[in-house]
C-alpha cells in the first residue's frame, strides 16, 4: 500500500502560482496513475488533472487547462502539480491520488472511483 503526502499548499493572490508536491513512500511510484483532484468547501470533490504512469500523457479539467500542468518524477517517487495564474475560485483542498490498476501508457483516469489510495491534502486559498 502506498502513502501519498501532499506539500506546497498555500495563501497566494490572484495571478499567481504554486507548485504542489506529492511524495509516495511504501510502493513504486511507477506503478501508478497518478492524480490530482481538489474539494472546495460545500462541494464535491472534483477531477483537476491526471497523468500516465510512464508521464507521457496528461489530462487536464477545463477549467484549469492552459493554467496547470501536472508532471512526474518517477525516479524520486513525486508527483508535481505547477499552478499558475491562480484565481480565487482555484481555492480548494488538494489531494493526490493512486490508480493501482492504470495501464502504462495510453490513459490515466480522470474518475474518483478509480483512484485507490489518497494523501491527506493541501489547502490552497487564492485572495482577490
Amino acid at each position: 500500500q502506498v502513502l501519498l503526502i501532499e506539500s506546497g499548499g498555500g495563501l497566494v493572490q490572484a495571478g499567481g502560482s504554486l507548485r504542489l508536491s506529492c511524495a509516495a513512500s511504501g510502493g513504486t511510484l511507477s506503478s501508478y496513475g497518478m492524480g490530482w483532484f481538489r474539494q472546495a468547501p460545500g462541494k464535491e470533490r472534483e477531477f483537476v488533472a491526471s497523468i500516465t504512469r510512464r508521464g507521457d500523457n496528461t489530462y487536464y479539467a477545463d477549467s484549469v487547462k492552459g493554467r496547470f500542468t501536472i508532471s512526474r518524477d518517477n525516479a524520486k517517487n513525486t508527483v508535481y502539480l505547477q499552478m499558475r495564474n491562480l484565481k480565487p475560485e482555484d481555492t480548494a483542498v488538494y489531494y493526490c491520488a493512486a490508480d493501482r490498476d492504470a495501464p502504462w501508457t495510453d490513459y490515466a483516469s480522470g474518475a474518483l472511483g478509480e483512484y485507490d489510495y489518497w494523501g491527506q491534502g493541501t489547502q490552497v486559498t487564492v485572495s482577490s
